[in-house]
């Protein structure tokens, strides 16, 4: 069943752009590219998948939900053919959607990710994040400490950490606002690959030329799936394509834009 997906909007007026963010992710990790895109005309939804920032949390969890939700966002706020974003699950999000819904969408960006099958390589984090105690740690410092013992990248850390939050009356004390234990138990589905599906809706794949996640094979299977694809590798970057290079990401998603009619 679809859940209200909450979300934050930049920009009154010009072609629909829809953003879905990767795992542990927020809408407002995508603030500074999408107000340079509202800059440039368009009209940004940043979404909040379900179990992640403000959104529902449920026990269901899977990318054909999310795909759904996705769909019921677009009819809810009346958008018609949007273009569509997807960071790393926002990214399998949108091939699971396209390949339900296909011929709603104006375009598609995918950010570095592929429809193939991904062996789960998240078990450090979540490990690193089911030892945060709430019940003893009572500052955001603590929590970084903890983190800090098993996850070296300070980046990945900051990154975690934005999601921690004060929880309300009558016992104020901290949490994470995505759904711990319900990604935790679906773990092992995060890189589940895409069925089968081709489609002529137009795509793209902005890419870090320094990330691990695409690979020749991936290339191909995307020229396969889609009729109108093209490739958009963003150099010095890696998974984070829109942190790392945020510029070149715009141009890059400017570009494609620009080959569509009536954008």
């Amino acid at each position: 069943m679809p859940v209200p997906l909450a979300y934050r909007k930049y920009g009154d007026s010009g072609p629909a752009v829809l953003i879905l963010h990767g795992l542990f992710g927020q809408s407002d990790n995508w603030t500074s590219v999408s107000k340079t895109l509202s800059e440039h005309g368009f009209q940004v939804y940043t979404l909040d998948s379900r179990n992640h920032g403000l959104s529902p949390h449920t026990i269901e969890w899977s990318y054909e939900t999310m795909a759904d939700d996705l769909s019921h966002f677009i009819k809810n706020h009346a958008l018609t053919n949007p273009l569509c974003i997807g960071h790393s699950m926002g990214g399998k999000t949108l091939l699971y959607y396209e390949s339900l819904f296909s011929g709603t969408l104006r375009g598609l960006i995918i950010v570095d990710i592929a429809a193939r099958n991904y062996p789960p390589h998240h078990s450090d984090v979540f490990k690193a994040l089911l030892s945060v105690d709430f019940n003893t740690l009572k500052t955001r410092k603590e929590a970084e400490l903890v983190l800090q013992n098993q996850i070296p990248e300070p980046g990945v850390r900051q990154f975690l950490l934005k999601n921690l939050y004060w929880k309300d009356a009558p016992r104020q004390e901290l949490a994470w606002r995505f759904n711990l234990d319900v990604l935790n138990h679906h773990a092992h589905e995060i890189g589940k690959a895409v069925p089968e599906f081709y489609s002529n809706t137009p795509a793209g794949l902005i890419y870090g030329t320094h990330s691990s996640y695409i690979n020749s094979e991936d290339l191909a299977d995307f020229k396969k799936r889609f009729t109108n694809f093209t490739l958009y590798p963003i150099e010095h970057s890696g998974h984070w394509v829109h942190a790392e290079q945020p510029q070149a990401f715009v141009k890059a998603f400017i570009d494609f834009a620009n080959t569509l009619v009536g954008y």
